[in-house]
Parts: structure tokens; sequence; C-alpha cells
């Protein structure tokens, strides 16, 4: 897993609250065996019309968000079912993070991204940032106002700017377990074997007739 620090990169806006994970990465592309190749899949019924030709409509396929890789959208991303391939196509697509508000309806809080979805993000390195809905809504402003508008994340400062004639920034709050992880790079596997001395160590002592059941 690459380490996340800091990434400055061209926006994107998908202005749609509630994209759950069939719309990132629809069911009929999850017979591959193999964790490669969803970029070209990402938000497929979006992306293309019944045609198979790209929709000039969605954004992804405008020339203005070319290689753009911070997406930004609405509150509760990544709902519905736990597919993982949900955040490898993100991933191989190019984004290095998804940015989202969370919203508060009649003392409910809606959260910015659903929590399956935000777990597999940052068990494969992509980073979810929760901003406020007002500050997302800035974006999106901002989004329309200028063209190829480029923001930088630095994870380490927690911190999202706008580099506009005059910066805007918001602070992020994050896990800082998690945002250790992202930092240093370190998936579940890695953090293991972090201790894989005191593991050979263990197994080299052990008698494996201790766990035999009667």
């Amino acid at each position: 897993m690459e380490p996340f620090k800091s990434h400055r990169g061209l926006v994107v806006t998908l202005d749609t609250a509630n994209v759950d994970t069939d719309q990132i990465i629809p069911k009929q592309f999850l017979k591959s065996i193999h964790r490669t190749g969803f970029g070209e899949q990402l938000f497929y019924d979006w992306r293309f019309l019944a045609d198979g030709t790209p929709n000039p409509n969605f954004p992804l396929n405008q020339d203005r968000f070319h290689g753009a890789s911070i997406l930004v959208t609405r509150n509760n991303f990544g709902c519905g079912s736990s597919r993982e391939h949900a955040v490898w196509a993100i991933q191989q697509y190019g984004f290095k993070a998804v940015i989202a508000p969370s919203k508060e309806i009649n003392g409910t809080k809606i959260p910015a991204f659903a929590d399956i979805f935000r777990s597999n993000s940052t068990k494969n390195g992509l980073l979810t940032v929760e901003l406020k809905e007002a500050e997302v809504e800035e974006i999106f402003q901002m989004v329309g106002r200028y063209k190829a508008l480029e923001i930088t994340i630095n994870l380490e400062e927690q911190r999202v700017t706008l580099h506009l004639p005059e910066e805007i920034s918001f602070h992020f709050e994050i896990d800082q377990a998690i945002k250790d992880h992202l930092i240093r790079g370190l998936d579940e596997i890695s953090q293991t074997l972090k201790h894989q001395e005191a593991i050979q160590a263990f197994e080299s002592h052990h008698n494996p007739q201790w766990f035999v059941s009667s």
C-alpha cells in the first residue's frame, strides 16, 4: 500500500447523494478473479449510454475533468453492498481521495461515507475526507467557477486547500490510527508483519498439540 502524506490534483465533482456500490462498480463486472481492470468499469452505467458510447453529460467524460485524481461528491457515498471492488475501481481509475459531507436531517446525521465503504477504503489506501456540508458546497461552487481547479489534501496537517487566486482551506478530522496507517502505507498485512520476529519466535517454540481439542 502506498503511503499517503499529501496529494495535489485536479478535482471532479459528482453532484449525487447516496451513491451505492452497484453504481460505483456494477455487478456484471464482479466475475473476475483478479483485483485489476476495474477502473474501466467505474460508474459504467452512468459513464456510457445504452449503445456503449460515452455519456457526454457525465462529469468523468468531460474534457475539463480529464486526469482528475480527487473526487468530491455528496453524503452517504458508498452505501449498499459491501463489495471491496468499489474501492478498487475508484483507485484504478486514478483517484487518490474522495471528499464528501456529512448531513443532518431532522436531528439524524447522514454520514459522508457508508461505514463498510470507509473501512474498505482505509484497508486499500484510499483516503476518505469528511467535511462540513457548507464546505463541500463551496467546493462545488468553486469548481463551477474555475476550470481545472486543483486541491491539495495534506493528511499530516489534516487540511484541504483549494488553489484559487485567494486560497481557501478546510480542516478535517480523522482517526489517529487510520491517519498513521495511511501515512506509513501500512495495510493489515503490513501491520502484522511488523511483529514477524515475535511471530516466528512463537511458532518455533509452541507445540501444535496444545491447540488440539480432546
